[in-house]
């Protein structure tokens, strides 16, 4: 969809975007809750930390929106930034300018082996981007011989990761509001972006109404085998190694954020905005009980963590779903 010049305006934004109110709602409550209940919740050491930790999820979250959004889906990413941690991990050693451009063109390599599945062979998505998923792992435990890989704390790798802009916010989390930036204009004012919504509309229809599917599902694997490959140089220089262990489970969350965003797997309709609140909502979930588990009163396990974190998602989604029907109701009435 283009943007025309009441695109900004508020209550136009939340009209088209109706499926992503919820998840700001939701945002904001746990936000305000956490400020109320818990004294260092608001620190600039835990918003730093917060954000830093989940610009790498921010990150495969945006690609995997994409994808979505074409009815499409992507069960590699976490591989991926497993595998591009770890070329980062040894590229390391000749700096960020080396270390950054080569790991994530490793993750966009990755996303034009999917599109060439899917598009040229005609596999479907799940079946490709699984069989990416096994390769990308055991390529990234064959090259670092299973083991970690410590970058090299000489250089500037380090400060990617580490390190704040201008000393007020980590760097990832700079890069990641750049990029969504980026998204978000590609999807409301490029003709590929268009392409994109349509071809979840119906394929067919947008192949009969003359668009170039094929470039815009080739984009949007590249751009998520991109953002994983970004998500995995985070992941080295954030945690000092890269490490091919990391990422299970990563593309389910990425989906999640995705889905408590508003954006339909079935494709079609989707918000780049809420993506990344549907990114923090889970983070914030999990931030949310550890200050819980350090106030003494209640200690939760990493295993009950997960239920409620679950719970918490399906809560969300059930608003969500509300929102949507009573929205249907109204304009079919």
């Amino acid at each position: 969809m283009m943007l025309d010049e009441t695109a900004f305006d508020l209550r136009k934004y939340l009209r088209r975007n109706s499926a992503s109110v919820t998840v700001w709602l939701a945002l904001l409550a746990l936000i305000l809750f956490g400020l109320m209940r818990y004294e260092n919740f608001g620190s600039a050491y835990n918003f730093s930390s917060f954000l830093n930790y989940n610009a790498m999820f921010i990150a495969i979250a945006l690609g995997m929106c994409f994808v979505i959004m074409t009815g499409g889906i992507d069960l590699s990413v976490g591989s991926v930034a497993a595998f591009t941690s770890v070329v980062a991990a040894y590229l390391s050693p000749h700096g960020i300018q080396v270390a950054l451009p080569w790991a994530v063109l490793a993750g966009v390599g990755f996303g034009a082996i999917n599109g060439f599945c899917i598009i040229i062979l005609r596999i479907p998505p799940f079946i490709a981007t699984l069989a990416t998923m096994l390769a990308a792992k055991g390529g990234a435990l064959v090259i670092s011989g299973a083991q970690t890989i410590s970058v090299d704390w000489g250089s500037n790798f380090t400060k990617l990761g580490m390190g704040q802009a201008f000393g007020l916010f980590p760097w990832t989390i700079v890069i990641v509001a750049g990029l969504t930036l980026a998204l978000w204009l590609v999807l409301e004012r490029t003709t590929i972006g268009r392409t994109v919504l349509a071809i979840g509309g119906s394929e067919d229809a947008s192949n009969l109404m003359g668009l170039k599917v094929n470039r815009a599902k080739a984009f949007v694997y590249l751009l998520s085998g991109g953002c994983a490959g970004l998500a995995g140089v985070f992941l080295a220089s954030g945690f000092g190694a890269g490490q091919p262990l990391e990422g299970i489970g990563w593309e389910l969350s990425a989906i999640a954020s995705v889905v408590v965003g508003g954006t339909l797997l079935t494709g079609g309709m989707g918000s780049i905005p809420a993506t990344v609140a549907g990114a923090l909502l889970l983070g914030l979930v999990f931030n949310v009980l550890n200050f819980e588990n350090g106030q003494g009163t209640i200690s939760f396990s990493a295993y009950w963590q997960m239920v409620i974190r679950g719970g918490f998602l399906f809560a969300v989604i059930f608003l969500q779903s509300r929102v949507i029907a009573r929205q249907q109701k109204v304009l079919g009435s």
